[in-house]
């Protein structure tokens, strides 16, 4: 089985001002001079960790990570009241990676992204083909209202129930079966932190609860942190309840603008997060994508097939 390449440290990094008052945290490793690549990490407003910069050959790559607008490094942090999320959404960051490609030179970059980096990648492929060089898609997903209920509408909570529980915690009793989204919106937009940051742990702990296979105590408190729950769950939120700023079947319905773009989809056979029918409706209407379903996997990228799939599929990608 493949594993993840050894621990690298940028060669260069700095903040990319984008309009709005944010700026945007980038670092680059591996070959100044190899094939471009860019990660686009999930959520919307999870950031990028040292371990994605180990999924590319240091020695072919020139490996491109950011941090998009209001987590991570970038400013300002989704947390703070400074963040204004009506200047963030799928087209803010679509442009946004538009002028982060100017900015550092590059013609043409291999993407790789999964969960919401896949919605991004493919949002940001089909406006800009031209500069898209190969598509590595794990965790299909393309943010339809199908797809967005799974996850908080009660399906997920079928095969979680004792997590389902801790996420309806926060939620008055009187308002379970109303639309989550929205009760969240506004649980996590109180004013009383004792309100907003106990919502915003219960929503973000959802997540970590099942984005593995195995569950695994360690990432349940990595998404429990409170400053990184609090954005997470905010920028999620917003993004979820304006399905993405997407027409339903957008992505799908436009996925022939790919044509002739290399692109694998690795998907887990049992992600409860991004469930394998995205995965798989993609690959109909894009019949050039190679579409690996892991049988022993869940959601996240460090899983040992889906590893295996997305290192194997950068090493050949790189000989291209």
């Amino acid at each position: 089985m493949r594993v993840l390449y050894p621990e690298i440290e940028p060669y260069d990094h700095g903040m990319l001002p984008v309009g709005d008052g944010n700026a945007l945290y980038w670092e680059e490793c591996g070959n100044p001079d190899g094939k471009p690549v860019v990660f686009l990490h999930g959520g919307p407003g999870g950031g990028t960790l040292p371990r994605h910069r180990r999924l590319f050959d240091p020695r072919r790559y020139r490996i491109v990570l950011f941090d998009q607008r209001g987590c991570g490094r970038s400013t300002p942090h989704g947390s703070t009241p400074e963040a204004d999320l009506a200047v963030n959404t799928t087209w803010h960051l679509v442009a946004d990676l538009e002028r982060l490609r100017e900015a550092r030179g590059i013609e043409k970059w291999q993407m790789l992204g999964g969960s919401w980096g896949c919605v991004l990648a493919l949002a940001y492929a089909e406006m800009y083909p031209d500069r898209v060089s190969e598509l590595v898609l794990r965790g299909v997903a393309t943010l339809r209202r199908k797809e967005v209920q799974w996850l908080y509408g009660g399906g997920a909570a079928c095969l979680f129930p004792e997590a389902w529980s801790r996420f309806l915690a926060p939620v008055p009793y009187a308002s379970r079966g109303a639309d989550l989204i929205e009760v969240y919106h506004e649980l996590l937009h109180h004013p009383d932190p004792d309100v907003h940051r106990p919502a915003a742990q219960a929503w973000s702990r959802w997540e970590g609860e099942t984005v593995k296979f195995t569950p695994h105590a360690g990432v349940v408190e990595a998404f429990a942190e409170p400053e990184f729950a609090l954005a997470i769950a905010r920028i999620e939120n917003h993004y979820f309840r304006h399905g993405g700023w997407l027409a339903e079947d957008q992505l799908l319905r436009e996925a022939g603008k790919l044509a002739g773009i290399p692109c694998v989809l690795v998907q887990g056979r049992y992600d409860v997060v991004t469930p394998p029918t995205t995965a798989w409706e993609l690959a109909q209407v894009l019949p050039s994508a190679e579409l690996y379903l892991i049988g022993d996997a869940g959601h996240a990228f460090d899983e040992p097939g889906i590893l295996h799939e997305l290192i194997g599929t950068t090493d050949r990608f790189a000989r291209a």
